[in-house]
């Protein structure tokens, strides 16, 4: 509304004055402004006995306290899992309650020519597998790493990088968006943040150094409005997750197949947990006891031994906090640094040198920390100062198998039990196996659910959808055939699936021939890659499709993939960009961007791991 003489106590001139200025403005300013205008109001009518000194201008006050004015903030995420998705969206919303002006989008969504626009960037981004970016990542990496990235000298920035340090290639998405971004002339608003696995307190470190940064301290913060829980209700979640009790654990396979993959059917009821086709269950594992118990005997330790755990310093007995609190499977090169401190040995010293990279990544493979502490001991250190160099075991995420709509109160996971031999020892997965070896109805896991907007059903109903999985990746599909069958969906729906034998390995082979029948399941074709002479995959059966399914994607088919990134996942991408370069006449490169194109439009979307 524009000020007038009518409606305000202001003359023509200042009327004028002020509209032009105010026009300038953005929401912090008129804050600011507003603030002042009351502040000076306040000083000018208290005693004169009460000297009080009126507030620096904005940028004054900036000089003075080393903090930066509050402009408007674009947050961009590249998610995978689903945990910078929470974060990005949680670190909005607290912006927010301070009055910052905040938008936050996922790297896909964000138009890159629009970053020369951008005032002050937060980029908050996992890594995934061995260096790589998050698909929905993927786009915003390469424009930056282009000729078409644009100087950034006026951009302000910070990165939250999450990772895994099990991989040699820790954060390094995270790294190189903030390489990048000082090399295109961006000043760094706060330094990078690495998180490993557990995140959330280094998250929030980042979070608050930004914040003081950005100007606003915490007590600026609007009060939250705080919602008192119904009596007996709990919200559960990683922190705080829900014992749910095992309704059904089988075996899918058949006799004589080498694998064991588990179907578990686990109770919600009383929790309050949601979920939706695409979501991931999240498990709190344990360890193996018997693997902490040759641990101890090896250390020399007494398994009662009083030992603190935790931020809040809980005490357990010894065995207890190594089977429910600390990592002992895997080993890392972070770790071994760590030990190698605890140990005079001279041969784990070697090995850390930069000269046997080679060397310590084939130690490193298939042995867990029971190898190190036979190979490099002896290790004259007390219980607390080992355990304290092990990270926290970190939760296991299962796409889930089941729509809460089919199955009130229920949730179905799809798990591969994972057991092998290495060094002259049986090994065993530390999730996989617990959840297959459970099998008494009755008991309980930890779990909470983990959204994931990345993989997820059109909102259109009669949209056609091509599945495309093997082995445990065909779980997310279960859920969105029971998920259509009870919305009455319209649309086509298409079931690739491979694994290695007809007869023992075809996972929920009744419940897909029922879906043929009944029509919710349009088409199927499988693979079976041992039954053959020559191994067939899910790509194979795609290639031979090769013209039906580039009419599905004429029509708007979307595409999922779930499974093995660096094999099945890989192969299958290169198939679909073979058909669209076979169907359509597009060179490769162009039926690449034909892709990636879908990628932006959500209509390609992977689960992969």
């Amino acid at each position: 509304m524009q000020l007038q003489t009518t409606n305000s106590p202001f003359n023509e001139k200042q009327a004028e004055l002020l509209n032009q200025l105010l026009e300038t403005l953005n929401d912090s300013q008129k804050n600011w402004l507003s603030g002042y205008l009351a502040f000076s109001q306040e000083t000018a009518s208290a005693s004169a006995a009460a000297t009080v000194e009126a507030p620096a201008p904005a940028e004054a006050q900036a000089e003075v306290s080393g903090k930066i004015e509050k402009r408007e903030i674009t947050i961009l995420i590249g998610s995978h899992t689903g945990n910078c998705q929470a974060l990005g969206e949680e670190t909005a919303e607290k912006l927010r309650q301070k009055q910052f002006s905040v938008k936050a989008v996922d790297m896909d969504s964000f138009k890159p020519k629009n970053l020369k626009k951008v005032e002050d960037l937060l980029v908050i981004t996992s890594t995934h597998g061995e260096g790589d970016p998050p698909d929905n990542a993927i786009g915003f990496h390469d424009f930056l790493f282009s000729r078409k990235a644009p100087a950034l000298d006026g951009l302000r920035f910070s990165v939250l990088a999450l990772g895994d340090s099990s991989y040699e290639k820790f954060c390094q998405t995270g790294i190189e968006f903030d390489q990048r971004l000082e090399e295109l002339g961006g000043e760094r608003i706060h330094p990078r943040y690495d998180c490993d696995v557990e995140f959330e307190e280094p998250a929030a470190a980042w979070f608050e150094g930004v914040l003081e940064k950005l100007g606003a301290e915490a007590s600026e913060a609007k009060p939250e409005e705080k919602t008192v829980p119904a009596a007996g209700s709990v919200k559960y979640s990683k922190k705080n997750p829900f014992q749910a009790e095992i309704m059904e654990n089988i075996n899918l396979n058949g006799r004589g197949s080498n694998k064991e993959t588990r179907h578990l059917e686990l109770s919600l009821e009383g929790s309050g947990l949601t979920y939706e086709p695409g979501d991931s269950l999240g498990i709190i594992p344990e360890n193996d006891p018997e693997l902490v118990d040759q641990l101890i005997v090896q250390m020399g330790w007494d398994p009662e031994h009083p030992l603190p755990v935790g931020k809040e310093g809980t005490i357990l007995p010894l065995r207890s906090a190594l089977v429910e609190h600390v990592e002992i499977t895997t080993l890392t090169k972070p770790l071994l640094e760590k030990l190698a401190s605890l140990t005079e040995d001279k041969q784990l010293k070697d090995l850390l040198l930069p000269e046997n990279k080679e060397k310590l990544t084939e130690y490193i493979y298939g042995r867990d920390l029971l190898d190190a502490v036979r190979d490099f001991g002896p290790w004259d250190t007390p219980p607390e100062k080992f355990i304290s160099v092990l990270r926290k075991i970190p939760v296991r995420l299962y796409s889930i198998a089941s729509s809460m709509k089919a199955n009130p109160e229920e949730v179905h996971l799809t798990v591969g039990a994972v057991r092998y031999d290495a060094h002259g020892r049986d090994r065993k997965g530390v999730c996989s196996v617990q959840c297959a070896e459970r099998s008494d109805t009755g008991e309980k896991l930890s779990v909470f659910v983990q959204p994931n907007k990345n993989f997820k059903l059109p909102e259109n109903p009669d949209t056609p959808v091509i599945m495309i999985g093997a082995g445990t990746g065909a779980a997310p599909y279960r859920s969105f055939l029971e998920e259509r069958e009870e919305t009455e969906a319209e649309g086509k729906s298409w079931l690739f699936f491979g694994e290695q034998h007809f007869m023992s390995d075809f996972l929920y082979q009744t419940e897909w021939q029922q879906w043929l029948k009944e029509g919710v399941l349009t088409r199927m074709d499988v693979a079976f890659s041992r039954d053959t002479e020559e191994k067939i995959y899910v790509q194979h059966r795609l290639l031979e499709k090769s013209r039906e399914v580039y009419e599905w994607l004429e029509e708007g088919a979307y595409l999922y993939i779930c499974g093995d990134k660096d094999h099945m996942a890989r192969d299958v991408h290169d198939a679909l960009r073979a058909i669209v370069e076979k169907e359509s006449g597009r060179s490769p490169e162009e039926a690449e961007a034909f892709l990636t194109d879908l990628r932006k439009q959500k209509k390609y979307q992977r689960d992969v791991y």
